[in-house]
C-alpha cells in the first residue's frame, strides 16, 4: 500500500519530507532604503486583507525536489524572475527560508495565483504578512543580512 501524498491547492504533490516548502524573502536597495517584495494572493479577491492575503514568494516543495531548486522554481513561476537565492540558517526547518536580492531593473511578472505586488518597507511587510510567523520570516532575513 502506498502512502497518499498531501497536495497543493492546485493538486500538485508536496514532499513528505521536510522542508515541505520554501519562502523566499526578496529585497532591493533603493538609494538609502531597503524594500521588500510582497505578493497579494488572488484566490480571496482583490479586496481581501486578512491572514495569508500578503506573503513573500513561497510554495510547496515537490517530492525529491532539491530545496534550492524549489526556491528557484517558485521565483520563476510566481514572479518570472531568476535571482541568486541564498539559504538561511533556518533552512532545515519544516519550511525553508531563503533570501534573494533584486535590482531596480528586475521586472516582476505575476502568475495567476497573485493579483498584485508591492515593494514596501520592512515595517509594512511585517504588518501586511499575516499570520505573525510569515512576517517574522522577513524580520529574520533583514536581521541576518544586516538590512536594518
Amino acid at each position: 500500500m502506498t502512502e497518499e501524498l498531501a497536495t497543493t491547492w492546485d493538486g500538485l504533490p508536496i514532499s513528505p519530507e521536510p522542508p515541505f516548502g520554501v519562502c523566499v524573502v526578496i529585497y532591493r536597495r533603493q538609494q538609502e532604503q531597503v524594500e521588500f517584495l510582497i505578493l497579494h494572493r488572488a484566490d480571496q479577491g482583490a479586496d481581501f486583507e486578512g491572514e495569508w492575503a500578503w506573503t513573500p514568494p513561497s510554495g510547496a516543495r515537490f517530492p525529491n525536489e532539491p530545496v534550492d531548486n524549489c526556491a528557484q522554481r517558485e521565483l520563476l513561476e510566481e514572479l518570472g524572475l531568476t535571482l541568486a537565492v541564498q539559504p538561511t540558517e533556518r533552512s532545515a526547518d519544516s519550511w525553508a527560508i531563503y533570501s534573494a536580492e533584486a535590482s531596480l531593473e528586475d521586472e516582476v511578472v505575476l502568475d495567476a495565483e497573485h493579483d498584485r505586488y508591492a515593494w514596501v518597507s520592512l515595517a509594512r511587510a511585517k504588518a501586511e504578512c499575516l499570520p505573525e510567523p510569515v512576517g517574522a520570516s522577513l524580520q529574520y532575513v533583514a536581521q541576518l543580512l544586516h538590512l536594518v
